[in-house]
Parts: C-alpha cells; sequence; structure tokens
C-alpha cells in the first residue's frame, strides 16, 4: 500500500517531467506549445459556456417547478410493475443531464431514508454505474466540433438504462432488499 502512495505522489511530476525531456528531445519550443494549449483551451471553454449554462438552468428549473415530483407520480404505476423504486426515478432522470444535480439528490435520499438503506445503496451505485449522457455529449461533442452522432445517443442510453438495472440487482443481491 505505500508503494502505491508513493507512486500516485510521483506520477505527476514523472509525467511531466518526461514531457519536458520528450519536446527537448525533438527540439520543441515547450513554452511556445504550453501557450498554444493554454490558448486552445481557454477557446474551447468560451465555446462550451453558454451550452453549460443552458444544462444548469435547465436542471434548476426542472427541479425547483417540481416536474420530478411530477414524473415521479406519473412513473410510479410503471415502476411498481418493474419493481424499480420510483422515489430513484428522478435521480435516474436528472443523472442523465447534470451529475452535481444528481449528487444533491441523492443527499435528500440519504437525509429522508438513510444512506444504508436499500434506496441509498442503490443510488449510491447509479451514480457509479451511469453517466451523464446529455453534459457529455454536448461537452465534448461540442468542444471538438462533431455534429453527427449517429448511434451514441441511443447506446449512451442504453448503457445508462443497464448501470441502473445492474444496480438494483447488486445491491439487491448483495444486501437484500
Amino acid at each position: 500500500m505505500n508503494f502505491l502512495l508513493w507512486l500516485s505522489n510521483f506520477i505527476i511530476p514523472v509525467t511531466v517531467l518526461m514531457i519536458i525531456v520528450f519536446g527537448c528531445f525533438k527540439r520543441v519550443n515547450l513554452y511556445e506549445a504550453f501557450l498554444e494549449g493554454a490558448k486552445e483551451g481557454l477557446q474551447t471553454v468560451v465555446d462550451i459556456l453558454p451550452t453549460l449554462i443552458g444544462l444548469l438552468v435547465a436542471v434548476e428549473v426542472v427541479r425547483a417547478g417540481g416536474l420530478l415530483d411530477c414524473m415521479t407520480y406519473l412513473l410510479r404505476p410503471l415502476e411498481d410493475w418493474f419493481g424499480f423504486p420510483a422515489e430513484l426515478a428522478p435521480l435516474t432522470l436528472v443523472r442523465l443531464i447534470s451529475s452535481s444535480a444528481a449528487m444533491g439528490l441523492m443527499t435528500d435520499l440519504f437525509t429522508q431514508f438513510g444512506p444504508d438503506s436499500f434506496l441509498g445503496r442503490v443510488a449510491s451505485v447509479m451514480m457509479s454505474c451511469t453517466e451523464t449522457v446529455f453534459y457529455t455529449m454536448s461537452l465534448y461533442f461540442l468542444s471538438v466540433h462533431i455534429t453527427k452522432t449517429r448511434h451514441t445517443l441511443f447506446c449512451a442510453l442504453a448503457a445508462n438504462l443497464v448501470g441502473v438495472w445492474i444496480a438494483l440487482v447488486l445491491v439487491a443481491e448483495v444486501f437484500g432488499r
């Protein structure tokens, strides 16, 4: 274990040193390359900022407007039929858009049901088994100017659905309902 701690403390400085040595070996002006990369990174931030602000505003409007509670109520018959806890529906839906908003919902679940409850455990596993699909697609595809996403959205949503299902199954198998 001490070796892993030692290695983790030195991996970033060693990586930076290797980049510098490799750049010197290739006779690259490292300072100019660094400034060019920083300039491109700042331009990327400026390009994606409106999308990020739009996503954050949309999540807060949905959450504050009571739409998540309404969706939970409307989806309850389907959730009961599939054995999916209705209390996890808002977390499942918000997780597709925003990880930080999903963390807030998970904290609310912890407060209401407890972190060691079935719902708390499923929520925890769900957070590690799923992805912020819409955030990730908009952020990364926009930053590299991809406009034709083909099957990405369908596959990402299917993977999230499997992640949610696996979270339910794993927690039920390991801890029981």
